[in-house]
């Protein structure tokens, strides 16, 4: 079984549109979306109908979930949160609040978008030096706590990794779909570069007792989701979509 594990689209319609085409050629059999799907300056409503048309399984992701509670203070002040808000509508609000948390597939695939504790919380990352460097094996189980699954698919952090723990689970993190840098003050102020413009994606092919992990890079016209932002007054996201890199 061929299974893609996709995070963090970030409303980015462009790269969710070549990464589908991607997964089509190569067989993919299920598609499964790690959250993070819709939060952006770019198209929110137009990635979730696609993510709708693709049958992807996704959970909800921190940025989901921050659309969904926000306040009328929050959307009066921040411009991209309002604009998200409204592009998308109320049926797509329903959608998110039905979202889970995390899920469980067969006993044997694990999907969360952060840690079991924290949605806003890195699984594989401690940023505490202001950049993303990976944990100790022993605090990545902690951070599971009392997880069996052998595969574990998490996101948040737009950093591809694939990670063998001393259990014999295996954790992946796909990277992101949409965003190849951000910066952000919490939980200390920190920033991800991945210095690139393409999308990201992890291809888990499982076969029997043995497996393969392929992480995918796919081209796509960023230019048209670098407008966008700009449009939307992201000047930052139009300089990490065109540069893999934070706007200084």
């Amino acid at each position: 079984m061929k299974i893609a594990i996709l995070s963090d689209i970030k409303s980015n319609i462009y790269a969710l549109e070549e990464v589908i085409k991607d997964t089509k050629k190569r067989g993919v059999d299920v598609k499964l979306n790690l959250g993070d799907s819709l939060y952006g300056p770019i198209a929110p409503r137009q990635t979730y109908e696609l993510i709708k048309q693709n049958e992807f399984i996704t959970i909800c992701g921190n940025q989901d979930r921050a659309i969904l509670e926000a306040s009328l203070a929050q959307l009066e002040q921040d411009p991209t949160l309002n604009f998200i808000y409204n592009d998308l509508g109320e049926d797509v609000l329903y959608w998110i609040q039905d979202l889970p948390f995390e899920k469980l597939i067969g006993g044997i695939y694990y999907m969360i978008h952060g840690t079991y504790f924290d949605d806003s919380q890195y699984l594989l990352e401690d940023v505490s030096s202001g950049v993303a460097k990976l944990r100790e094996d022993k605090k990545i189980i902690e951070l599971l706590d009392d997880i069996k699954a052998q595969f574990i698919f998490c996101g948040h952090s737009h950093t591809p990794r694939c990670v063998n723990l001393s259990t014999g689970q295996v954790v992946i993190n796909p990277g992101s779909v949409g965003l190849q840098a951000f910066k952000d003050e919490l939980p200390n102020k920190h920033q991800i570069e991945n210095l690139t413009t393409e999308a990201s994606y992890i291809i888990l092919d499982v076969e029997d007792d043995k497996y393969n992990i392929e992480l995918v890079k796919v081209p796509y016209d960023y230019e048209k989701a670098a407008l966008k932002a700009e449009e939307n007054c992201r000047d930052d996201w139009a300089y990490a979509l065109r540069n893999g890199k934070v706007l200084k």
